[in-house]
Order: structure tokens, then sequence, then C-alpha cells
């Protein structure tokens, strides 16, 4: 194991212009210049103290050295392409690259990423938090979720999970803010905007909730906006006002406390939450992993609160 091994690219030039019988055919192989493959044949040489190569005019010829020492390298460099090619399936078999909306990743799916890792300590998630959609040409993701009603051309879209909009306030704003004790009370306390409801139909907006629910008199769009999603949640726990949103983006704050919810109407979105994938791709093990623990962490009870209609909120 002391011995001192020749230099790679010297030994991958001599491998091909063995092979190609040539130092222009090696090169272009190689992608280099015939004088870079010389120099390094000629390095090799050097290191090695032997002759590998005849060189006459127009032809190249292994000598007999070079001849019994050609094989041992097709074989080495065999066996390096077996051991990538066999990385690189394992590590394609347990590294899983997920797209998300960004608040759904970060309030839902991101804190519970941890029980899959303990569940499936050999997969690796690699989650990234994305608006649009997925392109799986283009892009390296096993999978997405999205939000919506599908169907997505080209693509397997499973519904996992529904969602209802409610009003979300902190705790202090009930306890010693005005009278918030039916929708009808919005009007007393400021409204906090989903920035991206104006060009998102699937963002909570809080004209379209009101107008389900028959209530009027409110300037629905007056109020601070934020984006993404979840920057609205944050002003809500810091008191800025009442946010309108999903319950799949407050189930943590409403738990703990930091958010409450001040009455008790509430509508079904008219979209739901959806895993997708391409329908050219086998189903691999990390994802049949993922979907069966996706599904488990919704909940089988979840996927009937939805049904898309007159009386739904985006």
């Amino acid at each position: 194991m002391g011995q001192r091994l020749p230099p790679l690219n010297a030994l991958r030039a001599f491998e091909a212009a063995a092979r190609r019988t040539s130092f222009v055919r090696a090169a272009e192989e190689l992608s280099v210049t015939p004088a870079a493959v010389s120099q390094q044949v000629r390095g090799l040489e050097q290191f090695l103290g032997i002759q590998l190569f005849l060189r006459q005019r127009n032809t190249l010829t292994l000598t007999e050295a070079g001849r019994a020492f050609l094989p041992g390298v097709h074989e080495a460099f065999r066996s390096l392409t077996r051991a990538t090619e066999q990385l690189q399936a394992r590590a394609f078999e347990t590294l899983l690259h997920l797209s998300a909306p960004p608040t759904f990743a970060t309030q839902w799916l991101r804190p519970r990423l941890a029980r899959f890792s303990q569940r499936h300590p050999d997969i690796e998630v690699r989650l990234a938090a994305s608006k649009g959609l997925t392109d799986f040409a283009r892009e390296d993701f096993d999978a997405a979720i999205r939000y919506g009603r599908g169907p997505y051309p080209g693509l397997e879209a499973e519904r996992f999970l529904d969602d209802e909009l409610f009003p979300v306030c902190a705790p202090s704003l009930v306890e010693r803010g005005a009278r918030l004790r039916r929708p009808e009370d919005l009007r007393l306390h400021v409204l906090l905007q989903d920035g991206a409801s104006a060009e998102d139909e699937t963002a909570p907006d809080w004209q379209r909730w009101l107008d389900r629910l028959g209530v009027e008199g409110i300037d629905a769009r007056k109020g601070p906006a934020f984006t993404p999603g979840h920057l609205v949640i944050h002003a809500a726990i810091d008191a800025q006002g009442v946010a309108l949103v999903k319950r799949s983006w407050v189930e943590a704050e409403l738990a703990d406390g930091r958010l409450v919810r001040p009455f008790g109407e509430s509508l079904p979105t008219c979209f739901s939450y959806q895993l997708v994938r391409p329908t050219d791709r086998p189903v691999s093990r990390k994802i049949a992993l993922f979907r069966a623990w996706l599904f488990e962490e919704a909940g089988a009870g979840r996927l009937a609160m939805t049904q898309a209609g007159p009386a739904c909120a985006a």
C-alpha cells in the first residue's frame, strides 16, 4: 500500500491511446489535444521507467510491456466504473428530493419530517419550498406536493389532505381587544392579508371567505399584506391583527396557545394537497415509504372533509 501509484490522468491517456491505437483519436475521446495525450503517456513511461509504445511516423504500437500492462489498467477502470455506478445507485435510493409549497413546507411538513427520519434513517430527505409547478424533466425531484384540484398531465396525483379556512389571532387580542365573538366583529379589527391572494386563487382571501358566509359591511381588502403565508401567521402571533389561515398551517400554534380561534365559523377549501410524481418512472422504495408515511400523518379521517362546491372557499 505504500507504493506510489501512477497519476490517474496518465493512466487514462495510456488506456485510451492503447485502445484507439492513436494519440489523435484518444485526444478526441478525452477532449484534450494530441500533444497533451502524448505528454501524459511520456510522463507515465518516465514514472514506470518502462517504454509502453513504439512510436513510428503514422503508427502507434504497444510494446510487450505495454501489452502486459493494458489488461490490468482496463480492469482498474472497469472496477472504478462499477464502484461509481453502485455508489450513485445507492445514493439514488437513499436521497429523497421533494418540493412543496412554502407555507405548507414550513408549517406542516418540515416539523413532521423528523418522525419520517426516525422510522427510515437510511433515507435522507431534501426538501425545497417552491410555489410553482415542478418540471420533473428539468428539475431533480422524486416527487412534489401541490395544492390544487388537478389533474396534472403526465403526473400521478394522490390527494392526501383536505383543509379548511378560519380566522386566528393572538389570545391577547380576544382578551383585551375589541369584541371578537362572531364574523361581523371583524370590522373592529385589522385584517392581515395574504399577499398572494390577488393573483393566486388558492391563497386565503378575506373577501371570498366573508362572501361565502354572507357577511357584509367589512372592507376585506384593507390591512397589511404578507408573502409567503407563514409571515401572516407570525404577524397574527405578534397580535398585529386577525389572520385567515388554513388549518394545516396552524395546528401547532393552536395546540400550544400561541394562536386561538375567536369564533367557530370555518369553510372547507376548494382544493386539496396532493402528492404528485411522474407516471413514466417506477415507484421506488423511498417513494413508497414516504407515501405511506405521508398518508399516515395526514390521517385517513381528513380525506373526506372537503367537498368542493359553492360553500367552499379558496
